[in-house]
């Protein structure tokens, strides 16, 4: 009997033109007989609320504390990351079929399309980014990623109380804000690059105007005047296309104190240094590198796509770009571990240490003068 009047619940909800909500599940409810306000049909609205316009059964992890990322994975299962590690939940998806069903809702919901004929896809519902595949690109079966975003943005201090030296540090970060260096964080996924950088933001004053551009925004700092620009996926003929490259070309024109690209990973490299070596100073982003040593050769690789040779990459880098934070983690924890200026020597792009943390102590380098002395 209770199965029959969920499913009347579903048809009666998503036989409607109106969006799906608490108030509209509640009404659904009532009309099937079910009495409100117990415990258990309080869990059944959300529930159903879960299913239809949240995030399924990946919504409960989503909204438990400390978790940063919920993944399903090729048999399944659905694990989470954040405080504790990559953790496996126990829960699982019944089949393939519904793994599948969930990945294309998700999208669907994202604005975007998931089927064979465009098998990967992304997007963003809320405060999470979204992104799914499914076979026969994903080889196992379907997997979907969220990446949750929370409203409230760290402090430096907050992120802090986990660093190793973390006096030296805030005080090096600090330093690279108020004297509008323009910076890189740069790090391995999930290593901590938008959490540092929106602390980071955080601490701008309140009079200049932060302007952020970003494939799927994520960055959420706690400022006054923060402005986004998303980028947007063309449609299946291509058209309608908005990228990142252009998206910076358009931060020109609207008069950026702060200009922030979320992620540099292409092209938009080159028009990112343009930019910062045309006046707009105190600008940063964040790349994926595996150690500061590696920063240089991803910015070369990136530049290449942009049709720059790796020794315009290197004069434009060290003109525009005065130093790169690496972030990595270690125990469950997020810290900086090293801080290094850039230099053009000998017709390439060297990295100069100015703080490092070794083991448990933290030392500084000689490119703590010149940057922040």
């Amino acid at each position: 009997m209770r199965e029959q009047q969920l499913e009347a619940i579903r048809d009666r909800l998503t036989a409607s033109a109106e969006p799906v909500s608490a108030e509209r599940i509640a009404e659904a409810v009532r009309a099937e007989g079910m009495a409100l306000g117990t415990g258990t049909t309080a869990q059944l609205v959300k529930a159903l609320r879960d299913e239809l316009v949240g995030l399924g059964p990946l919504q409960q992890f989503v909204d438990t504390a400390g978790v940063t990322d919920v993944v399903l994975d090729g048999q399944g299962r659905i694990w989470t990351d954040g405080e504790h590690g990559l953790t496996d939940t126990g829960e699982q998806i019944g089949s393939e079929e519904q793994a599948r069903a969930l990945a294309r809702r998700l999208v669907s919901i994202a604005g975007g399309r998931l089927d064979e004929g465009h098998p990967c896809a992304d997007g963003r519902i809320g405060n999470c980014r979204i992104h799914a595949v499914i076979p026969p690109i994903a080889v196992e079966g379907t997997l979907i990623s969220v990446r949750v975003a929370r409203s409230s943005t760290a402090t430096l201090e907050h992120l802090a109380q986990h660093w190793i030296g973390a006096e030296q540090w805030l005080e090096a970060v600090r330093t690279l804000v108020t004297r509008r260096r323009n910076c890189l964080v740069s790090g391995a996924t999930g290593s901590g690059k938008t959490s540092l950088l929106a602390a980071m933001l955080s601490e701008v004053p309140s009079e200049e105007r932060i302007v952020i551009v970003e494939d799927t925004t994520e960055l959420s700092p706690q400022h006054p005047h923060v402005l986004h620009l998303q980028g947007r996926g063309g449609n299946v003929e291509g058209a309608g296309r908005v990228d990142m490259g252009q998206l910076v070309r358009e931060t020109l024109r609207m008069r950026p104190d702060r200009l922030i690209v979320g992620e540099c990973r292409g092209a938009e490299l080159r028009d990112f240094l343009t930019a910062m070596n045309t006046g707009h100073a105190g600008a940063g982003g964040t790349v994926h590198a595996n150690s500061p040593e590696a920063v240089p050769a991803r910015l070369v690789a990136m530049g290449a796509l942009a049709g720059l040779t790796p020794e315009t990459v290197a004069v434009q880098a060290a003109a525009a770009l005065d130093a790169v934070v690496h972030v990595e983690r270690g125990a469950g924890h997020r810290m900086p571990v090293a801080l290094s200026a850039l230099k053009y020597d000998d017709a390439r792009l060297a990295m100069v240490p100015v703080l490092s943390t070794v083991a448990d102590q933290v030392e500084r380098g000689p490119g703590w003068e010149e940057l922040l002395g």
